[in-house]
C-alpha cells in the first residue's frame, strides 16, 4: 500500500466543511496528508479539522470564500505557512441551489454559477501550482450533469462542462510537474444534492435501488477514496481524466 501513503504531503480541499468535502478532507488525511479544510462556515470546518486531529493526523480550517481570488491566496498560503509546502489541492467546492428554465434564468443567477463552479476553480488551480514547488495534484470535484443536458440546471450543466475541460487544458499546460484529474460523483445524498434535486435521502435509496447497477447510493468516503488514488503515487501516471464514480451509471 505504499504507493498510497501520503504521509509528507500538504492537502487543501475547498468546500471541506460537509459532504464530499468532509470526506474527502478525511481520508486524505487517513492516508497521512496534512489537510487544510476550507469553506465559508467557521464551525463546520472546525469540527472536521477538530475529528481529524483527534485521529492523530494534522489539520487546520481556514475559512474561505472561494468566490474571492485573495481569500484562494491567504488559504493556500497558509498551507504552506502551515505544513511547509503544498501538493494536493481539491477543488470541491461547488453547487447552485437555482432550478429553472435556461429561458427564465436571471443574468445574476448564471453569473454567480459560473463564479462559483468556474472561475473559482480556475483561479484557485493556477494558484495553488505556483505553490506546488515539488509534482503536485489538483483534483477538480465535477458532476455528470457536465455531460448532458439539465433541464432546470442547465448554467450548473454547462460550469460543470467547462469544468471538465479545464482539467484537460490545466493538465496539458500544467505537465509534467502537476497531475490534473477530475471526479464526477453519481448519487450522494449531501445536503447540496437533496437540496438541488429537492428530494430526500430515504427517496434516492429507492431509486438507486432501480437504477444504479450497483443498487446504492455513494458515499463521501467513495469519493474519498478516489482522490487518494489521484493524490499518490498509485495514480502517478493518470492526468487529464474525470472518472466518474457513480455504481456504474
Amino acid at each position: 500500500m505504499q504507493a498510497f501513503d501520503l504521509t509528507g504531503t500538504v492537502a487543501v480541499v475547498t468546500g471541506g466543511g460537509q459532504g464530499i468535502g468532509e470526506g474527502i478532507a478525511k481520508n486524505l488525511a487517513a492516508a497521512g496528508a496534512a489537510v487544510v479544510v476550507a469553506a465559508r462556515h467557521q464551525e463546520r470546518i472546525d469540527r472536521v479539522a477538530a475529528e481529524i486531529n483527534d485521529t492523530g493526523a494534522k489539520a487546520l480550517a481556514v475559512v474561505t470564500d472561494v468566490t474571492d481570488k485573495s481569500a484562494l491566496v491567504n488559504l493556500a498560503d497558509a498551507a504552506v505557512e502551515t505544513f511547509g509546502g503544498l501538493h494536493t489541492w481539491v477543488n470541491n467546492a461547488g453547487g447552485s441551489p437555482v432550478r429553472q428554465p435556461l429561458s427564465e434564468l436571471s443574468d445574476d443567477d448564471w453569473d454567480a454559477c459560473f463564479t462559483l463552479n468556474l472561475k473559482a476553480l480556475w483561479q484557485a488551480s493556477i494558484i495553488a501550482a505556483e505553490r506546488m514547488t515539488d509534482r503536485g495534484s489538483i483534483i477538480n470535484i465535477s458532476s455528470p450533469a457536465g455531460d448532458r443536458g439539465v433541464p432546470g440546471s442547465g448554467h450548473y450543466a454547462a460550469a460543470k462542462a467547462g469544468v471538465n475541460s479545464l482539467t484537460k487544458t490545466l493538465s496539458l499546460e500544467l505537465a509534467p510537474k502537476i497531475r490534473v484529474n477530475g471526479i464526477s460523483p453519481g448519487y450522494v445524498p449531501t445536503e447540496v444534492m437533496m437540496t438541488a434535486l429537492d428530494t430526500d435521502e430515504a427517496a434516492l435509496e429507492k431509486m438507486a435501488q432501480k437504477r444504479v447497477p450497483l443498487q446504492r447510493l455513494g458515499t463521501p468516503d467513495d469519493m474519498g477514496s478516489t482522490a487518494v488514488y489521484l493524490a499518490s503515487q498509485g495514480g502517478s501516471w493518470m492526468s487529464g481524466q474525470t472518472l466518474i464514480v457513480a455504481g456504474g451509471l
